[in-house]
Parts: C-alpha cells; structure tokens; sequence
C-alpha cells in the first residue's frame, strides 16, 4: 500500500468514528471525497441522472447510519462501491430506466476526438453503438465495466466490491465485449478494427 492510499484509509477511518459519533462535517468530508466514484458507478448502472443522484444520496444515508459498524481498517471505497451497485441494481430492476446515454463509458473506451470532422463523425458512431451494446447488457454487466474501464479498478478489486468471483468478472467483461464485437463487425464489415481496449 502506498502512502497516499494509508493516509487516506487513515483518514477515512478518523472520519468513521465521527460519523458514528454524529458529525455530519466528517460525513460531508467523506462525501466529498468519493461522490464521484459513487456518482459514475450508479449512473453506469441506472443510465438515468437522477436515479444516479438519489443513489448517491442513499449511499451516503447509509454510511451515516452504519459507520459505528465498519471496520475503520478497511478502506471505505470498495464498502460504497457495493451499497451503490446494489441499490443501483434495485433501482434498475424496478423502474427500468435506460434513458440517459452513458457518454462518459463510451468516450472512455475510445481514444479522444481526433482532428478531421470524418474521424470524429467515427467516433460518433462508435459511441452510439456502445451505447447500443449497454442498453443491451443486465446491470449487472454494466457495473463491472464501469468499475473496470472507467474506475480503472482491476477483475480482484471488482469481484471483491461486488461479492463475486473473478472468473464471473471476466465472462461478463468477454460478453460485453463479444457483443460490442458483433455490433462493430455487422456495421462495419468482419474486417472492422476494435479499440485496443477491447
């Protein structure tokens, strides 16, 4: 572990006890530290902003409720991580809602916009058909490419974070892929080149 993550897993720890103690400026602290994180995960998940935001609400709820039973020694990322996913899995479940397109996953995969207005119109393209594909995929599914691609987390970090093996990691990362494979083949020919990501 490096000294930038102990500090932070330090401090996150100071933070816990005073949460569990009432203070709420210890919560905003740690609210402010990783609403980002939790933001991203449940709107890859939810594809609605404001399912997204009330996720991230929730999240926190709970924290505050919960933080006198965490164990100060672990870090406190992975904990949010996995009460947003399920609550984002509730919230997928019951409403169905697939409006809002994940741009942020989809430019992620890809490589920047590019100069000529022939690449970026490529580029456009590419992105409406991952966005394709995620509509496609169980929430499940989108949770682990959130966390892989777009959190840069690794297949141990995300199996712990969402209670599941690694191998369930990987097949669901090799049929998102697949799928993305299909789409980009039948649009652009068997000849179609895939992001180095992929």
């Amino acid at each position: 572990m490096n000294k930038t993550s102990q500090h932070s897993d330090e401090s996150d720890a100071s933070a816990l006890q005073a949460i569990a103690r009432g203070r709420l400026d210890a919560l905003e602290t740690v609210f402010g530290r990783y609403q980002r994180q939790v933001y991203q995960l449940a709107l890859g998940i939810t594809r609605n902003a404001e399912t997204a935001e009330e996720v991230l609400q929730d999240t926190f709820y709970r924290l505050y409720r919960q933080a006198g039973e965490l164990d100060g020694a672990q870090p406190l990322l992975p904990w949010l991580y996995r009460v947003a996913a399920n609550l984002s899995y509730n919230c997928a479940r019951r409403q169905r809602l697939w409006h809002e397109p994940f741009h942020a996953l989809a430019e992620r995969l890809f490589a920047p916009a590019r100069r000529s207005p022939e690449q970026i119109a490529e580029q456009h393209e590419l992105q409406t058909i991952v966005r394709a594909v995620l509509d496609d995929l169980p929430p499940n599914h989108r949770s682990v490419l959130v966390l892989h691609y777009l959190e840069d987390l690794s297949i141990p970090e995300v199996a712990a974070i969402l209670d599941c093996p690694e191998g369930t990691v990987k097949s669901r990362l090799h049929h998102a892929r697949k799928l993305l494979k299909g789409q980009l083949q039948r649009r652009y020919g068997s000849g179609a080149i895939l992001p180095d990501q992929l």
